[in-house]
């Protein structure tokens, strides 16, 4: 039978999460069909089955790390902008095989734990300015944002914070019990942990004070995620919920890369963009881009790196 003829029988739903499927980043081996997803394929099945847009949320891009050995400042930069156009032009080619097409919520959760990981909210503000400019001037039409600013009024963000948590957020102790109980969250806890002793700077206290405090702070960021996560669920019901985090087939959420890297961790808020000679780019340390390429500026601004040749 033709390739064309074959795809033409295939279920519609299915067609739009294999295009998804290359770029699931996974905790385990890949399982590239569309069946080993039942709750994303289920999810999609709604809107082509209503003849609706599919509508994808995805938690993510709250600000940049504050460890400058990290990033190349505080807005957003190519690793940004090669993610946006990567997950606009993603919607697109949905709606190349699906005529009402998808279109994408890019959750920012800087606010939810700005505290916890020591960004100022002024920080994500003018980040989430940044990156509404950088959507428009991009022409990412598919795209749109959300973030804590569309919560609770004119409330001050202490106060919305605390409000999403005690609504939402499991209990340290039920969170702990999961860490010991969970390979998945365990390996997201240490993930954390890792973050925050990377992206801590100047802090007064020996290494090891470091780490308690930081595995403390993880706890934090961990029920923060997920009382934000249950708030875009109550705002975005019916929507495909993607991860920046790695998660295993038959999640809840399906994980996608946006960039290539060597850390299945690394996102372009933790790292700079390195291009390689052929115009690939990956995602690396800023430290390292550094020692691996030649700045290169946009708009007057640190972009990225040029790899020398």
């Amino acid at each position: 039978m033709p390739h064309s003829a074959t795809l033409t029988r295939t279920p519609v739903a299915a067609r739009v999460l294999g295009l998804l499927l290359p770029y699931h980043r996974t905790t385990g081996p890949a399982r590239p069909d569309p069946a080993d997803h039942p709750e994303q394929l289920r999810r999609i099945q709604r809107f082509t089955d209503a003849g609706e847009p599919v509508v994808l949320t995805l938690p993510g891009f709250p600000c940049k790390s504050p460890n400058p050995a990290k990033v190349l400042g505080r807005l957003p930069d190519e690793g940004e902008r090669l993610s946006l156009r990567f997950l606009d032009r993603l919607c697109a080619r949905i709606g190349e095989i699906y005529e009402p097409g998808a279109r994408m919520v890019i959750c920012s959760d800087g606010h939810i734990f700005g505290d916890l990981i020591g960004v100022p909210d002024a920080h994500i503000d003018a980040y989430g300015d940044a990156l509404r400019a950088l959507l428009r001037k991009e022409g990412l039409s598919r795209l749109s944002t959300f973030d804590l600013r569309e919560v609770h009024g004119e409330a001050d963000y202490d106060t919305k914070r605390a409000r999403v948590v005690a609504r939402y957020a499991p209990t340290e102790d039920r969170l702990r019990a999961a860490v010991r109980e969970d390979e998945q969250t365990r390996r997201l806890y240490l993930g954390i942990t890792r973050f925050l002793v990377e992206d801590t700077a100047g802090f007064p206290g020996t290494r090891s004070a470091l780490q308690r405090d930081c595995k403390r702070r993880a706890y934090g960021v961990m029920a923060r995620s997920r009382a934000w996560g249950e708030l875009i669920a109550e705002h975005h019901p019916r929507a495909v919920r993607l991860s920046i985090h790695p998660q295993p087939a038959g999640s809840r959420k399906f994980g996608i890369r946006l960039l290539e890297s060597t850390d299945a961790w690394a996102t372009p808020w933790h790292t700079a963009v390195l291009q390689r000679p052929d115009g690939t780019a990956e995602l690396r340390r800023r430290s390292d881009a550094e020692r691996l390429g030649r700045l290169v500026l946009r708009d007057g601004r640190p972009s990225h790196y040029a790899a020398f040749s």
